[in-house]
């Protein structure tokens, strides 16, 4: 029944704002690029508030289906806009984060201008200009340790620093924002996170990443000096990262499902150019050369789906291979998805380098995918960090 909601959604609000405009996503204003009913949309059909605890209005998630669920949902939604798809998805997982370990009180206060305000974004604020990768294996070694820094002062903890790559960073109004509190601690149990509202002093945003691809979620940079939120903003004190499981592990799946949604909105425009354009006297999907190639994009497809919900369950699960397999599907994906994207342009011949056709941007969308959630090689290093957990390299600090 979600899977229909959502499609609907895409087919009828989605898809016509994109077909309609092709160049509104390089608008060079933020604000001016994604049009405010298409979050209204997700609204009211319920997608926007996914996992927002139900007395809050939102639409609750079972923890034993939230992978699998949350999958079939960001498919969907990436067949219309792998963008769209990120915008939302950050939502739902820090949703997800609050309710789970923020007091009540606050739960009410934060949900409720979430739930008033179809505009309202969150941003999970990690990323930092130096070692970015360094927080996706963990290295776990003081040498690495967050740039930015927590200390308390009195009632208040003060953050300096600086996060960049942040999605939904630009025009979030809600930050969940990591800090060091513990220098002389590895970076696994001296990491706290913050809840830092955007108005809050000491705050500021400093600029809209202009990416390649995915393009309906601004990118942002953020830079903290002096921003003192009350002690009862902290979501988890030295052991943040670790907490933060009940994020990660899905948002890997959850990469590799926009990554599978863009991959399906290439194929089926691809299905459909084919059955329509007509080379050398017939139809092109007459032609076995185009037959050959729709039949391995269709292949590709399948295994990433399978692979998938098999990663997704793990998860649920809290399955042993759970680590290695969502990083598993994650980099499998995006590396899949490209290749169908590749193929789908090559199907199109000159019109799929066409902005105004949007095959291109499937490609340019998919590439994203490849360094989302950590770069391909860190995420292959934990996959083998999980399979082989005492012989597997420390890759940083001494041996």
């Amino acid at each position: 029944m979600m899977r229909d909601t959502t499609r609907r959604y895409v087919d009828q609000v989605v898809i016509p704002f994109i077909q309609q405009d092709r160049t509104r996503e390089w608008r060079m204003d933020p604000a001016e690029r994604l049009a405010p009913h298409i979050l209204e949309q997700a609204d009211a059909a319920g997608l926007r508030t996914l996992g927002v605890p139900e007395q809050f209005g939102g639409v609750p998630l079972d923890p034993a289906s939230l992978s699998q669920t949350l999958a079939v949902i960001a498919t969907e939604i990436a067949r219309g806009d792998s963008g769209l798809a990120d915008k939302l998805v950050q939502n739902w997982k820090i949703s997800v984060l609050i309710s789970r370990f923020a007091p009540h009180y606050r739960q009410q206060e934060w949900f409720s201008r979430y739930m008033d305000d179809p505009q309202f974004l969150m941003a999970h604020c990690l990323t930092e200009p130096r070692g970015a990768s360094d927080r996706w294996l963990p290295y776990n070694v003081a040498e690495v340790n967050m740039d930015t820094r927590a200390t308390l002062d009195g009632d208040h903890w003060v953050i300096d620093g600086r996060k960049q790559f942040i999605s939904n960073g630009y025009d979030a109004s809600l930050y969940v924002v990591y800090a060091n509190t513990d220098d002389s601690a590895g970076m696994q149990q001296g990491t706290s996170s913050f809840v830092v509202l955007r108005d809050t002093p000491g705050l500021e945003v400093t600029r809209c990443n202009e990416t390649i691809g995915g393009r309906f979620m601004n990118n942002g940079e953020i830079v903290l000096e002096g921003c003192r939120v009350p002690k009862d903003h902290m979501l988890a004190h030295n052991d943040a990262l670790g907490k933060a499981g009940i994020y990660f592990r899905p948002g890997k799946v959850l990469v590799a499902a926009k990554s599978l949604g863009i991959g399906l909105g290439a194929y089926q425009e691809t299905v459909a150019f084919v059955h329509e354009r007509i080379q050398g006297g017939k139809v092109l999907i007459k032609h076995q050369a185009v037959a050959l190639r729709i039949a391995d994009m269709a292949t590709r497809l399948e295994a990433v789906s399978a692979l998938l919900r098999h990663a997704a369950l793990a998860v649920d699960e809290l399955s042993p291979d759970a680590d290695a397999l969502c990083n598993m599907v994650k980099v499998f994906a995006s590396r899949e998805i490209v290749h169908v994207c590749q193929q789908a342009m090559e199907l199109h011949g000159g019109y799929g380098a066409m902005l105004e056709v949007g095959i291109e941007k499937y490609m340019r969308d998919a590439l994203i995918n490849l360094h989302s959630d950590g770069t391909t090689d860190v995420s292959n290093f934990k996959i083998v960090k999980a399979m082989f957990p005492d012989t597997a390299g420390r890759y940083a600090g001494p041996e």
